[in-house]
């Protein structure tokens, strides 16, 4: 499937083309075991703490450094569009959202948690997609344990 991943860079980052290929990688992931079956596009942006401080305080009301923000476009429920999706007439695609992600937070936390930064970087991306896709965890009950069942399931084949 024609999907459109863009990865852009608002701060500087070393090993860029590897980040830019496994944020893609996973992100891409995704969409194949999600059945997106339609042209989509996400739009990830790699910027620094500051500035997913600002974002995180400006569209979550959290004044706090955070790891990866996900700026969905359409309501999905679990994977399943709830309105009709239009393509973008300019690509052809159906613009699923926006990410933001913290290199440095995905840095500490794979450091923290002992699984390192590729991991991390991964899982985050993985996270955020499925965000994208309706999922979420705002309650420690059923759709949080959907939502981690998903995450290790997709990230078992990546």
């Amino acid at each position: 499937m024609n999907h459109q991943i863009r990865i852009g860079f608002s701060t500087e980052v070393e090993n860029e083309d590897e980040v830019r290929a496994l944020v893609e990688k996973c992100a891409r992931n995704v969409l194949s075991r999600e059945n997106v079956d339609f042209p989509a596009e996400i739009d990830i942006t790699v910027v620094d703490a500051d500035t997913i401080r600002e974002m995180n305080a400006e569209y979550r009301s959290k004044d706090s450094v955070t790891d990866v923000l996900s700026f969905p476009m359409y309501e999905f429920y679990n994977g399943e569009p709830r309105e009709e999706l239009d393509e973008e007439p300019d690509t052809g695609c159906v613009m699923l959202g926006d990410m933001m992600i913290s290199l440095e937070r995905c840095a500490q936390q794979g450091e923290e948690f002992g699984h390192g930064f590729d991991r991390e970087v991964s899982y985050l991306t993985v996270h955020s997609v499925l965000h994208l896709l309706g999922y979420d965890h705002v309650d420690e009950g059923e759709m949080k344990k959907q939502m981690r069942t998903r995450e290790k399931e997709i990230m078992g084949d990546i």
